[in-house]
């Protein structure tokens, strides 16, 4: 998510107290829900898992609320406003990416953990390497993402509400910061899990309108919609067909297959999204749950369809990249335009709508990833690391409060001071260094018998590493026009995502660590292991 230029800006000033409202009035709403949440937040399974009291249905509007983020909001949409088939190519990754969480990793994982990824690995494994190895990289995840979204929310915001300048820009980061401190301090589990649900319904019912009105324009036809976006996209019918933006020579097609792996695989490893599966009463609504999350995110983005070639179809191409050269104010500038336009009351309106949803979306994707990386600070790091285990649950909770002002300050700061950089490439690299990292670890420790601590240590600092490394030396960082150092080359590798690399070495060094380890495997722990993550029997 790029800022948006002052096009969009000026087109805001007719009603930028109406978006202040709205603003103003989910604030309020969430705000009081959290509050209310935090009052019956009375020890660490409240404040990690809400209780275990959610049922599948709002536990799944609660994992979609995670996962549809700001990017996906609008940087889906502008992607396919742009890039027509090849754009809508992220939305198939990102759906797919819910099979795998679903077949291999929800249900084993809610009757194997408590609160965090690193109690699957710690029950058979030696509790301090890897705990200190998973929370790690929690955390360094957590922040990668989070960053990106504080990013965007500097850019959007702003740039709505008509303000200009970087002391403007820092100074709404901060207030965001604030707010998604306050979620989490105060509701933990249970008051961010009630955001998500508030967040995830507004989003789908603001999609559904603009699908419903785009249709409408185009008298339900869809060939009359993507005939309509071809002609207005600049690309003729290539705008259709496979190749605009991943064919164009081995690089992209080799690049693509990356990304594609790091979406696809990386969702199954993000640590917000794998606490989610602790906040319900069995596995079996953990299954339900997966299965409500992936209609509801499925849905979600059929209806991108619509948003994108929308776009393209009736505001166009020169317009979208004159408001944002990566695409990212399609949508906001389509719901103008199927209000009635720049300067009319019901543009004004569904403009303002729009915008409040997207601002709505970032703030509670920052507090679950915030409370995902404090919670890991607190149970993984402090009370079973630092402290051995020899902490209450009440000193434990203190703990995750402080982690999540710490984390958020930390946030604030390079969020502000980060305005230029890619935050596409924030959240790539966010799924890259799960999927490198996390999934390899879950996977071995869940279904290998043999595998060891060095394995899982081996493979979380190797994925982690070389995903980082890959992607500072790689376009991204420096030697392409739209590069963090623009100035600057010293590029060695070509794609823009390590995924192809990292992830591969991440199950390669799993398995290289375990075989050269001289400990023995608990093979009675990875029977109850085994026993626990298929049928629930002992799980908390």
């Amino acid at each position: 998510m790029s800022a948006h230029t002052i096009t969009l800006a000026a087109g805001a000033g007719d009603h930028r107290s109406l978006i202040i409202t709205l603003f103003s009035v989910f604030l309020a709403v969430t705000l009081g829900i959290t509050v209310r949440a935090g009052r019956r937040t009375k020890d660490a399974t409240d404040f990690y898992a809400g209780g275990r009291g959610f049922t599948g249905l709002q536990n799944g509007l609660a994992i979609s609320g995670d996962y549809m983020s700001a990017a996906s909001f609008l940087g889906i949409a502008g992607s396919i406003a742009l890039a027509g088939y090849d754009g809508f190519l992220y939305s198939i990754g990102f759906l797919v990416a819910w099979l795998v969480a679903l077949l291999l990793v929800a249900e084993p994982l809610r009757n194997s953990g408590r609160f965090t990824m690193a109690d699957v690995l710690a029950f058979r494994l030696r509790q301090r390497p890897v705990r200190t190895a998973a929370g790690t990289s929690t955390i360094v995840v957590s922040v990668f993402y989070l960053l990106a979204q504080m990013v965007g929310a500097g850019a959007l915001v702003s740039l709505l509400l008509g303000v200009h300048g970087d002391g403007a820009k820092r100074l709404i980061v901060a207030l965001v910061g604030v707010v998604m401190v306050l979620y989490v301090t105060i509701g933990g589990m249970k008051g961010t899990t009630w955001v998500q649900i508030v967040k995830a319904v507004l989003l789908i019912a603001g999609t559904l309108l603009i699908t419903v009105l785009v249709l409408n324009k185009f008298h339900w036809n869809p060939s009359s919609l993507l005939g309509a976006a071809a002609d207005r996209s600049g690309k003729g019918s290539s705008f259709l067909e496979p190749g605009l933006k991943y064919g164009i020579d081995t690089t992209s097609k080799v690049n693509f297959i990356s990304l594609g792996l790091a979406l696809v695989l990386g969702t199954a490893g993000l640590p917000h999204i794998l606490v989610r599966f602790y906040t319900v009463p069995s596995a079996k609504v953990a299954r339900k749950s997966v299965n409500w999350a992936i209609g509801i995110i499925g849905s979600f983005y059929l209806m991108t369809i619509a948003l994108g070639f929308g776009a393209a179809a009736l505001v166009g191409h020169e317009a979208i990249v004159k408001s944002d050269k990566a695409g990212n104010t399609a949508a906001p500038l389509l719901a103008e335009k199927l209000g009635g336009g720049s300067g009319t009351t019901g543009g004004a309106i569904l403009l303002a709508v729009i915008s409040a949803v997207a601002f709505a979306t970032i703030l509670a994707v920052v507090a679950g990833l915030t409370l995902a990386s404090s919670a890991s600070f607190a149970h993984d790091l402090w009370a079973n690391v630092i402290r051995r285990g020899k902490v209450t649950e009440k000193g434990e909770v203190a703990t995750a409060k402080i982690a999540a002002v710490v984390i958020g300050t930390v946030a604030v700061v390079l969020g502000m001071y980060a305005t230029k950089l890619n935050a596409a490439a924030l959240v790539a690299l966010a799924f890259a260094v799960a999927a490198s990292a996390n999934l390899p670890t879950i996977l071995y420790s869940l279904y290998w018998k043999r595998f060891t601590t060095g394995g899982a240590t081996w493979s979380i600092y190797g994925g982690l590493v070389s995903s980082v490394v890959l992607v500072v030396f790689s376009p991204v960082v420096s030697g392409a026009d739209d590069a963090l150092f623009a100035g600057s080359d010293f590029h060695w590798f070509p794609l823009t995502n390590p995924g192809i690399v990292s992830i591969p070495l991440g199950f390669l060094l799993g398995w290289l660590g375990t075989v050269l380890s001289r400990e023995r495997p608990d093979t009675a722990k990875y029977q109850e292991l085994e026993v626990r993550a298929l049928t629930g029997a002992g799980a908390h």
